[in-house]
């Protein structure tokens, strides 16, 4: 084995988001030697994550070798760790067509990344790019673990599994580390006294337990004091960085079942049938539901990247501050062999035994120099189990259009997704999903397109 470890970023183009993660694996002393292969396919965007990278070795003082890549295959040669991040058709076109299209029909949505009918064509515009890496890994780099932060994530890592079940793969998201310090802040106590474990699917999981240390080493049940504090009016608290997104929807869904989802309010509405309603604003205005949510944060988010871009353009320096994110730490306890557990998009695999082995489940996971291994879970709860079938419906039926290459399937997906499914009628079903395709064009595969 090499001493040092060959990282590729595609997708490095995001510049905010590479130096994130790339900061994170510097600061690691069995990562500083690291050769950093940066590709993206725009040479301008490409050129200035480089002078990012560079200012950040100088900072952290890491003797690090940095290579840029517009041809994706010599970027991936030899690697050892292969981050992936990128959104086919970006926030325009091809997040404004999922939106507006719907909208025509009567089909509010949120964020329409992950479910529904913009998650089914996210997840169709995304699939095709994510199988071309996957079959140049099995070329150049077959023992390479993948590290892919791209929505939508579950019909994703499934979608890996199902065509390139050789590749070493793992979906990350910061929903599970992210809700846990948000639920923190409500409780007013410090994260670090509190254990949860957590399991479902990406987006869908919930925290089977999550428990205060007390001071004699024992652990109590926080659930209680969820309830009562939203019964009382206490929680949700007013959120630190959206206003907008005042999280009604998972408390009232605690209530409801028990348990705390581990996604955004905002993400949960458009997963069930029961928020966003056509004549029911009141269930909007109740619980505070963000719609068209996801444009906005897009127009936001990239302001502010053009905005911390300029910054480090006109800085010799760069800020660098520790992220939630999991990547170091997977690529510093494979490189190493220093265990760790993060959460993770895995193939199931009988981890939780009431899901389908084949779909993507998020759990725990060990992760040390033997690879990624996903925890056992067993059952879950079955209203759980029940709620999260039915967005498993949707991405199984994607994912079938995919492998097959047939748009009936895409049909079926849309028919399945709760939210559409309460909204529209067969017709307008069909429909709508022409128009989708028809809107997105050459974004699609050719089987998916329509004249």
């Amino acid at each position: 084995m090499a001493a040092n470890p060959k990282i590729t970023f595609i997708g490095a183009g995001s510049t905010v988001f590479m130096k994130n993660i790339i900061g994170d694996v510097l600061r690691r002393p069995a990562l500083k030697g690291a050769t950093i292969a940066l590709m993206d396919l725009n040479e301008k965007r490409l050129a200035e994550s480089a002078v990012v990278v560079g200012r950040l070795l100088k900072l952290l003082d890491a003797p690090a070798k940095v290579e840029t890549y517009t041809d994706r295959r010599s970027a991936l040669e030899g690697a050892n760790f292969v981050v992936v991040a990128f959104q086919i058709g970006g926030y325009k076109p091809a997040t404004v067509t999922d939106f507006e299209v719907p909208k025509k029909y009567g089909l509010r949505q949120t964020i329409a990344d992950t479910l529904g009918v913009g998650g089914i064509m996210r997840g169709v515009r995304t699939v095709p790019h994510l199988w071309a890496i996957c079959a140049d890994m099995m070329e150049v780099c077959p023992d390479a673990v993948l590290l892919q932060y791209v929505n939508p994530m579950a019909i994703n890592t499934w979608a890996i599994s199902a065509k390139y079940p050789g590749i070493c793969q793992v979906g990350l998201c910061h929903s599970v580390q992210g809700t846990a310090e948000e639920l923190a802040r409500d409780l007013e106590i410090p994260i670090s006294e509190i254990r949860y474990r957590a399991a479902g699917i990406n987006h869908m999981a919930f925290y089977l337990k999550f428990e205060h240390r007390q001071a004699d080493g024992s652990y109590r049940n926080l659930y209680p004091d969820l309830v009562r504090g939203y019964r009382d009016g206490r929680y949700p608290k007013p959120s630190s960085w959206n206003p907008r997104c005042p999280n009604k929807v998972r408390y009232e869904m605690l209530t409801r079942l028990g348990y705390f989802v581990t996604e955004s309010s905002e993400h949960f509405a458009e997963y069930t049938p029961w928020f966003i309603k056509e004549g029911r604003d009141d269930l909007i205005e109740k619980f505070g539901i963000p719609l068209d949510e996801y444009p906005k944060r897009c127009v936001e988010q990239i302001a502010r990247w053009e905005k911390d871009l300029e910054d480090l353009k006109a800085s010799d320096t760069v800020e660098v501050k520790e992220s939630h994110e999991y990547a170091s730490q997977i690529i510093n306890s494979v490189w190493t062999g220093e265990p760790s557990v993060i959460y993770g998009n895995v193939r199931n695999n009988g981890c939780i035994t009431s899901l389908p082995d084949y779909c993507a489940a998020e759990v725990p996971c060990l992760v040390d120099a033997s690879g990624i291994q996903p925890t056992y879970i067993g059952d879950l709860p079955p209203q759980l189990t029940a709620l999260i079938r039915i967005n498993i419906n949707v991405q199984e039926l994607t994912v079938a259009a995919l492998m097959t290459e047939s748009r009936e399937h895409l049909y079926h997906a849309a028919m399945m997704d709760p939210h559409t499914a309460a909204e529209l009628d067969l017709d307008q079903i069909w429909s709508l999903v022409d128009d989708l395709c028809r809107a997105h064009g050459d974004m699609l595969p050719k089987w998916a397109r329509v004249g």
